[in-house]
């Protein structure tokens, strides 16, 4: 229950965190290789209306990363108790804001696309899409406070278990509900949207199986409390609340993003959404380190080891550079037979090579960004990271307003807001760190 400063202890965290997320980053990869081959159209659909669901599920992420640092720095101070505590209340806060989620994208995503995307078939295609794929989210989010309880406690080899189920029932339903195979009916594009919810169902159920299989229930005491402990809610949205606002601020940014691409195109769009599978999977290393520096910051201050935490950023952000260099390295080797999984198009491939380029490099600069921020999250101080992330999205935003809602700029140079906005939180994350002004952060 309490880290310490060895590379084994990192590599024991990370790399079931790794395995974890390979898993979905495959399934999204497969799940974009298959409606890549039914066109263009879907194709770029997909891209928007999946980072719009990004957006919604950023609330869960934000949630659960407070309650990550939570359980951290509760396993450091060995304190089972309020563990327990913290989860339970978690699970009211997770359905309370899914079915918000729920109920807004209902009543609104239609006038959403239709105010923002130029294209009407890819308004009404990507509102049809998510007015199925919504449904998903709270499942999600209660599989995401289990996670975070699994790595808060050093329990992360779960992680990889509950994302089988999941990932290889997810990819087995896009293959029969999007092609129609299997004796399942053919849905094309809606049929990834219920693939998808019908999976994070099944995570869900085995994510909880395991809290009652393993006895986690009693040891960590998680439902001892089930009525709604006020001062706990508190404590969590005081630690959430600046990180779900943060995740908000950046994957919105993003979806921006993607709308001034739409602008550009279907074609244009449909490329951005291979940039954003390829880099999705081999960025696992760099989340699976930015996840455990997160936690094992935490967990060092609740042990009341402040003066280790500068080291253990150092040591994972190493480790994280070494992992993006080797990743750029093979993308750059072999662009187009990574290309060719999503399409047989030789001109859109040899258009997004450019940009392929673009993203190695930006690949290298978010590795380090990644861990500084995440042990920024790790003080317990998310105010800070809210306001870093204001600052780099800022600029973030008007880079992508100049460069491509004006400019209509090639869309490699269109990805370079990438550079400004990992360089900006970079500078920001490093300056707070070393500034020590974190020390002493006291998390009831």
């Amino acid at each position: 229950m309490q880290v310490n400063l060895s590379n084994r202890q990192v590599f024991s965290i990370a790399g079931p965190i790794c395995l974890a997320l390979i898993l979905p980053q495959v399934n999204h990869m497969t799940n974009a290789a298959f409606l890549g081959h039914l066109g263009e159209f879907p194709f770029a659909v997909n891209g928007i209306a999946g980072i719009y669901y990004l957006v919604m599920y950023m609330i869960a992420h934000g949630l659960n990363n407070g309650l990550q640092v939570l359980f951290a720095r509760r396993a450091g101070e060995l304190n089972y108790t309020g563990m327990g505590r913290y989860f339970s209340n978690g699970i009211v806060l997770a359905l309370v804001f899914s079915s918000f989620a729920v109920t807004a994208t209902s009543l609104f995503v239609p006038a959403f696309f239709g105010r923002t995307l130029h294209d009407p078939a890819i308004r009404e295609a990507a509102a049809a899409f998510m007015r199925i794929r919504i449904w998903g989210l709270p499942f999600l989010m209660l599989m995401g406070l289990c996670n975070a309880l699994y790595i808060g406690t050093s329990h992360t080899r779960l992680l990889v278990i509950t994302s089988l189920f999941q990932e290889v029932l997810n990819i087995v339903l896009d293959y029969g509900l999007i092609f129609g195979k299997m004796g399942l009916p053919q849905l094309g594009l809606n049929g990834a949207a219920y693939a998808s919810v019908m999976a994070e169902i099944t995570g869900c159920a085995v994510a909880f199986a395991m809290i009652f299989g393993l006895k986690f229930h009693r040891t960590y005491h998680l439902f001892a409390r089930l009525k709604p402990d006020w001062a706990a809610i508190r404590n969590i949205l005081t630690i959430s609340a600046p990180l779900i606002v943060q995740f908000l601020f950046s994957i919105g940014s993003w979806l921006i993003f993607f709308i001034f691409i739409e602008h550009l195109g279907q074609r244009p769009l449909a490329i951005s959404n291979m940039m954003r599978s390829i880099f999705g999977l081999f960025g696992i290393f760099t989340w699976a380190l930015a996840a455990t520096c997160n936690t094992m910051v935490s967990n060092l201050i609740g042990q009341g080891k402040e003066e280790d935490v500068l080291k253990m950023v150092r040591k994972i952000a190493g480790f994280a550079i070494i992992c993006a260099m080797g990743v750029s390295l093979l993308i750059n080797l072999f662009p187009y037979q990574l290309l060719r999984i999503y399409t047989a198009d030789l001109t859109m491939i040899t258009e997004a090579i450019p940009s392929i380029r673009v993203c190695t490099l930006v690949t290298l600069l978010s590795a380090v960004t990644a861990i500084v921020f995440n042990g920024v999250t790790g003080t317990g101080n998310t105010r800070i990271n809210l306001a870093i992330e204001f600052a780099a999205v800022a600029i973030y935003l008007v880079y992508c307003v100049i460069v491509i809602e004006r400019w209509r700029s090639p869309l490699h140079w269109a990805w370079g807001a990438e550079f400004v906005y990992w360089t900006t939180m970079c500078l920001l994350a490093l300056w707070y760190l070393r500034s020590g002004k974190w020390k002493g952060k006291v998390i009831n």
